[in-house]
C-alpha cells in the first residue's frame, strides 16, 4: 500500500540563479513539476510515495527518473514517451525571490499521458491520490488525470487537489476558472493560495471563499498566505497558523513543500475525527518545512528531510 500517489507534470525548471558580470541571467536545470515536487517532499518526510507521469526519452527525462528514485519515490507509473521531449519551464526570479514562468511544452511528454499509461494497481492501492491543475490544461493528460482521480476515489482513496494556476497554460481566465473548478467535486483536501482563492470562489475573503469550497464537499481547505502562514477550514472550524520567518532565497517549490508536508502527516489520520490542535500542529509542521525550502535555491533540491525537521 502506497501512502501518497501523485499524478501530473514532471519537468525541468530552468531556474534563474544569478547573473553574469555582463548582466546575463544564469539558469540551473532543477527537477520540478508541482505533483512531482509534492511526492518528493512527502517522501523526504517519511511516507511512502509514488509518482505517475510522463517524460521524454532524453537526458532530462533520465535525470528526472533518477531524481525521483534517489528520493525514494516509486516510479512504476513514470512512463517514457519516445516521441515528445521532456517539458521545460523557465523560472525567472525578481529581487524578492518571486517567480514568473514560461513553459516550453507544446507538445511535450507531460501532457501526452494517457489513462492506459497509468498502472491500475497504484490507483487501487494508495491511501491518497494527489493531483493539480497543470495536467488539466491539455489532452490527453486532462482525461487521464480525471479518470485516475475517479478510479482512486472509487477504490476508497482520499483525494487532494492543488489548483496550481499558471495563466500562460490556459486559453484565457474564464477557461482556467472553469477548468480548475470542475475537479472540486472529487477533492477531500484542497490547498489553494490566497491569489488563487478568488479565481475558484469569486471572493478574496478567506472565510467566505473557504465556505464556498466546503459547500462543494471539500472536507479540509488550506489557504497559503506566503510569509503569513496558512488559513484553514475544516467544516465550520476555521483558523490561522503563523508562518516561520526566513531569509527568502527562492519561493519555487514552497507551496508544494507545504502541501507535501501537510499530507505526510494527514495521510495517517481520520479527517472526520481530527481535532483543531492536531490540525494546527500539522500546519505548523508544514509551514516550517516550506520556510526551509524558501530559504534555499531550487524546488526539489531545497526540500527538507525528516532529520532536518526533527533536529
Amino acid at each position: 500500500m502506497i501512502d501518497i500517489t501523485a499524478i501530473g507534470e514532471i519537468l525541468i525548471d530552468m531556474t534563474q540563479s544569478g547573473v553574469t558580470e555582463q548582466g546575463i541571467p544564469r539558469y540551473d536545470a532543477n527537477p520540478g513539476g508541482a505533483p512531482a515536487n509534492l511526492a518528493v517532499a512527502a517522501s523526504r518526510l517519511g511516507v511512502n510515495t509514488a509518482f505517475v507521469g510522463r517524460v521524454g526519452d532524453d537526458s532530462y527525462g533520465a535525470f528526472l527518473r533518477r531524481t525521483l528514485a534517489q528520493n525514494g519515490v516509486d516510479i512504476t507509473g513514470l512512463s517514457v514517451d519516445p516521441r515528445e521531449h521532456t517539458t521545460l519551464a523557465v523560472v525567472s526570479l525578481d529581487e524578492k525571490g518571486e517567480r514568473s514562468f514560461s513553459f516550453y511544452r507544446d507538445p511535450s511528454a507531460d501532457v501526452s499521458l494517457r489513462f492506459e499509461d497509468v498502472p491500475q494497481a497504484l490507483l487501487e492501492n494508495t491511501r491518497l491520490l494527489h493531483f493539480g491543475s497543470v495536467s488539466l490544461t491539455a489532452e490527453p493528460s486532462r482525461s487521464a488525470t480525471l479518470q485516475a482521480v475517479q478510479t482512486a476515489k472509487a477504490a476508497g482513496a482520499l483525494i487532494s487537489y492543488d489548483p496550481n494556476y499558471r495563466p500562460s497554460l490556459w486559453r484565457d481566465a474564464d477557461a482556467a476558472i472553469q477548468g480548475m473548478r470542475e475537479p472540486l467535486v472529487y477533492a477531500d483536501i484542497l490547498k489553494v493560495s490566497d491569489e488563487e482563492l478568488p479565481l475558484l470562489t469569486g471572493t478574496d475573503d478567506l472565510a467566505q471563499g473557504s465556505a464556498f469550497l466546503r459547500d462543494k464537499g471539500i472536507r479540509l481547505v488550506l489557504v497559503t498566505l506566503g510569509p503569513d502562514g496558512a488559513f484553514y477550514r475544516m467544516g465550520d472550524r476555521t483558523g490561522r497558523v503563523p508562518g516561520v520567518p526566513c531569509q527568502v532565497c527562492d519561493t519555487n517549490g514552497a507551496g508544494d513543500t507545504f502541501f507535501g508536508a501537510a499530507l505526510s502527516r494527514l495521510v495517517g489520520c481520520e479527517l472526520d475525527t481530527l481535532t483543531v490542535p492536531e490540525l494546527e500542529k500539522v500546519i505548523a509542521f508544514a509551514n516550517r518545512a516550506a520556510s526551509i525550502t524558501t530559504s534555499r535555491h531550487g524546488a526539489i533540491p531545497a526540500m527538507p528531510t525528516l532529520a532536518e525537521m526533527e533536529g
